[in-house]
């Protein structure tokens, strides 16, 4: 068999999804750099996965790089995917994530980052949802969790966007997040409700449900400087979620790998970031012990998503036509 040839053909069909695996690490970093800053662990952790997760990022953009220039049809195929483009923002929070994950160290570079990520996120938020406005093919059982990405990422940047730039740039991205989340809510609910289940390898997805009120809060606290009672709506939704996850479990641990299981972790680590913010704001031991909880729970996550990752990727079960 030719391995040129073979490689090529793989590169055709490199995911664009796998950039949640992005989105997991620099999640799980930014965790660690939370905890670090709090004066609860040394700063080293969280400074390799830092540079772990600049690492994969880059590779995984210089490969879908390739792929745009050699498959450009592949490319415009996921565009037009109904499922499949709600990944392609990934790339920009991946960028924005970065950017959060470098604020202190970096703060130069971080800048940088942060304002190509924002504005190449609002660039996929009004591709997104134009494409939704004008569509000829999507139906109610296209919507998923995934849906939640291209517009309730903007709710990110705010994170770091308050020392950044203009603070009204924040509250921008924040209102659209914020509104669009919950109309999409109700589109996604509606859909698990009064619909047939998720496929199988789109039940990880269940877990993005997370991301939206605990990066709200986030996002919120940080504009505001405040835990009132907003603040808080946003937390204890996002704790209630948590526990509604948690309670299916079951159902996740039969779920077989698939690249959409690193939908578990981004979303995971951004409850516990959440959780070490209520803890530091509120002064209560409960959220700094939950916290803990958490993050063991996220590392261990993120550590066999990995392995899995690299055994499958080894198996030539990645990058193949679905």
């Amino acid at each position: 068999m030719n391995t040129t040839s073979e490689t090529t053909h793989r590169l055709e069909h490199f995911p664009v999804a796998l950039f949640s695996s992005v989105m997991g690490v620099a999640g799980l970093a930014i965790a660690w750099i939370k905890v670090a800053h709090l004066g609860l662990v040394p700063g080293e952790i969280g400074s390799l996965l830092r540079w772990l997760a600049s690492a994969l990022y880059v590779f995984l953009l210089l490969v879908y790089a390739a792929k745009l220039v050699r498959y450009p049809a592949a490319v415009l195929a996921e565009r037009a995917h109904p499922l499949k483009q709600n990944f392609l923002p990934a790339i920009s929070i991946g960028l924005l994530l970065l950017a959060i994950a470098w604020a202190k160290a970096a703060p130069d570079v971080a800048c940088w980052m942060w304002g190509i990520g924002a504005a190449l996120h609002l660039a996929f938020t009004l591709m997104a949802m134009s494409s939704w406005i004008h569509h000829t093919h999507f139906q109610i059982t296209h919507a998923n969790p995934a849906w939640f990405i291209p517009v309730v990422g903007n709710i990110l940047v705010p994170v770091v966007g308050v020392g950044f730039g203009p603070v009204d740039v924040s509250w921008f991205f924040f209102s659209i997040g914020l509104v669009f989340w919950l109309v999409l809510l109700t589109m996604v609910l509606y859909r698990l409700f009064f619909h047939e289940p998720l496929p199988q390898r789109l039940t990880p997805t269940l877990f993005i449900l997370l991301a939206p009120p605990s990066v709200g809060f986030l996002s919120y606290v940080a504009l505001t400087d405040s835990l009132d009672a907003f603040a808080r709506i946003l937390y204890f939704t996002a704790l209630f979620l948590a526990l509604l996850l948690a309670s299916n479990a079951a159902r996740f641990f039969r779920v077989p790998f698939f690249i959409s299981a690193w939908a578990y972790c981004f979303p995971l680590a951004a409850m516990t970031l959440a959780t070490f913010e209520m803890a530091a704001r509120s002064g209560q031991a409960f959220y700094n012990w939950l916290g803990w909880v958490l993050l063991v729970l996220l590392t261990g996550m993120v550590a066999i998503l990995a392995v899995k990752t690299l055994m499958a990727a080894i198996m030539g079960r990645i990058c193949v036509p679905e």
